[in-house]
């Protein structure tokens, strides 16, 4: 069996910090989207998609510099709180490798943010060469290209597949790929009604997920 697990919001708690920052650079362009809007309308989704949805929303293109300057912000703010990894997740982790499962990463966010925001909070090596981006597939959440890239990569059947997920454009990508999908809402901004309706089994406590997985 292997684990596929989203990198933000269900193994570094970024997403107040990033939608913060996300937030106030959209405000800058005109975009009045408070950090709730922000998470309510981009959460989940590749930066390729959100800045589809922002540009179609402001009816122009954002500035050539729009991304570079934003996560600096973001990467500093990062650094500043600092990034903590989501609570419990590091031991589910290890309990589940004990167990001899396999596990990996496949997030909408790049490479370069992963390496950077698993690195800031010690989970990287748990992860290291087991790690996929929705910049390696045509498209991103919610379609269920990176899940079943994921899959192909490490060489397991779909149907053999948990998903760990914390947005609703994840738990379709998952469904859609035909594996479980557990929604972690322990977070205070989880959606939990619709994570359910997109077909995630919910649970709120990293401590329950090995538990989970093994059902």
């Amino acid at each position: 069996m292997l684990v596929i697990f989203d990198c933000d919001g269900v193994l570094v708690d970024s997403e107040p910090l990033a939608n913060a920052s996300f937030s106030r650079a959209l405000k800058a362009q005109g975009l009045d989207w408070s950090v709730e809007e922000t998470m309510r309308r981009l959460m989940g989704l590749s930066l390729k998609s959100s800045f589809e949805i922002v540009e179609e929303e402001l009816g122009r293109k954002l500035p050539d510099d729009f991304l570079e300057k934003m996560q600096a912000v973001t990467y500093q703010s990062f650094r500043d709180a600092p990034l903590q990894p989501v609570l419990g997740v590091k031991e589910a982790v290890l309990a589940l490798q004990a167990d001899g499962l396999a596990t990996c990463v496949a997030s909408s966010g790049s490479p370069e943010k992963m390496r950077f925001t698993l690195g800031l909070t010690g989970l990287w090596d748990l992860f290291d060469g087991r790690i996929f981006s929705s910049s390696q597939v045509p498209r991103g959440k919610p379609f269920p290209d990176l899940f079943l890239h994921a899959a192909i990569s490490m060489d397991v059947q779909p149907f053999d597949c948990v998903v760990v997920e914390d947005s609703v454009p994840g738990i379709r990508a998952a469904r859609l790929a035909g594996m479980r999908a557990l929604a972690y809402a322990g977070a205070p901004y989880a959606n939990r009604d619709a994570l359910g309706a997109a077909g995630g089994f919910l649970f709120s406590d990293m401590k329950q997920l090995p538990e989970l997985v093994r059902e």
